[in-house]
């Protein structure tokens, strides 16, 4: 039996010790299961180790003494799957130097890379050939997972039999899989609500109103539904926990780093300045310019994204991107 076809995981791995990372790790060490957590800083690991605590990327979590931290990726060998929580501009160097086995993947982390428009599915298919894959992805805040506070999530896999076993596997009764077989749409929606989600905040810290955020929020929502759908992703998984989901709990809160991120820039705040100060990253400041590169190779029309990205590149102001977007020719609501 191969472990594409296997309904039972017991050990797990997580790769990458940020804020999710660790708050997945801590949801499947918290009955006391062993887990083994990679992270690339000694301080963190030390932590981990020594205190049970993450306070880094994850301040005020209490983590189970079964969660224990390593910065060897030698020492994930032998785990029956690994969860992996890499930001995407690193996720290919940490891939390849992952040890060899047939452990399935579980991509945890939301981006696209820059040059290739390869999302991390198509990144560990190039590295892992016939290995088994899966994408969980869906509306969560680490800090509430960690805490055991009631979740949903989506988990897509080809292989329906893995997708069923991993979702039993993973599920708690505060903690809640739903199968899927979309791995692109649950990538695509993970990735885009994070571009939309700075660009709420800018709605927001330029005081824009409520109004213009649940319009941003709908206008957007067609931006990703339009590329998913170019790509192949299905409708559904993008209106569902991993699309419309995502997006709603990202673009409401400023416990999303991405929308805290637009805040700033809604403000008047240099983009270089504060993504240097912080220690966690908004991803959607690296998505913004490779997904909008990506719509415009495919001709596909995605004003909101392509505005987050000049704002992030610090080549217009919010002032001059909103008059644009509110310029542009009026059109049929389904376009």
């Amino acid at each position: 039996m191969t472990r594409d076809c296997m309904t039972s995981f017991e050990k797990f791995g997580v790769v990458g010790g940020g804020a999710w990372g660790t708050a997945l790790a801590q949801l499947l060490a918290a009955e006391g299961a062993p887990v083994r957590l990679w992270a690339r800083e000694e301080d963190v690991v030390a932590a981990i180790n020594a205190e049970h605590r993450n306070p880094l990327f994850l301040p005020g979590a209490a983590l189970s003494p079964s969660l224990t931290a390593t910065s060897d990726l030698g020492t994930l060998s032998g785990l029956d799957a690994l969860l992996v929580v890499v930001p995407v501009p690193y996720l290919r160097a940490v891939l390849a130097a992952l040890p060899a086995g047939d452990a399935p993947l579980i991509f945890c982390s939301k981006g696209m890379e820059a040059g290739s428009f390869d999302f991390p599915i198509d990144i560990a298919r190039e590295i892992f050939p016939g290995r088994g894959f899966a994408v969980l992805s869906g509306p969560t805040f680490a800090h509430e997972v960690a805490a055991g506070l009631p979740t949903a999530i989506t988990l897509a896999a080809e292989n329906p039999a893995l997708a069923e076993g991993l979702a039993r596997a993973l599920a708690r009764p505060h903690f809640r899989p739903y199968v899927s077989t979309d791995m692109i749409g649950a990538e695509i929606g993970g990735a885009i609500k994070n571009v939309l989600a700075i660009a709420c905040g800018i709605v927001d810290g330029a005081g824009l109103g409520l109004n213009a955020r649940a319009a941003l929020i709908s206008r957007g929502f067609a931006e990703m539904t339009r590329f998913g759908l170019a790509r192949g992703a299905l409708a559904e998984t993008l209106a569902g926990l991993a699309g419309l989901g995502d997006l709603v709990l990202t673009c409401t809160s400023s416990n999303s780093r991405n929308f805290a991120l637009g805040q700033g820039l809604g403000r008047g705040e240099s983009a270089a300045v504060l993504m240097a100060d912080r220690r966690t990253v908004a991803e959607g400041a690296f998505s913004a310019p490779v997904i909008a590169a990506a719509a415009r190779a495919d001709a596909i029309d995605m004003p909101i994204t392509d505005a987050v990205a000049r704002l992030v590149a610090g080549e217009t102001r919010v002032a001059d991107a909103i008059q644009a977007l509110l310029s542009r020719p009026l059109r049929p609501e389904g376009r």
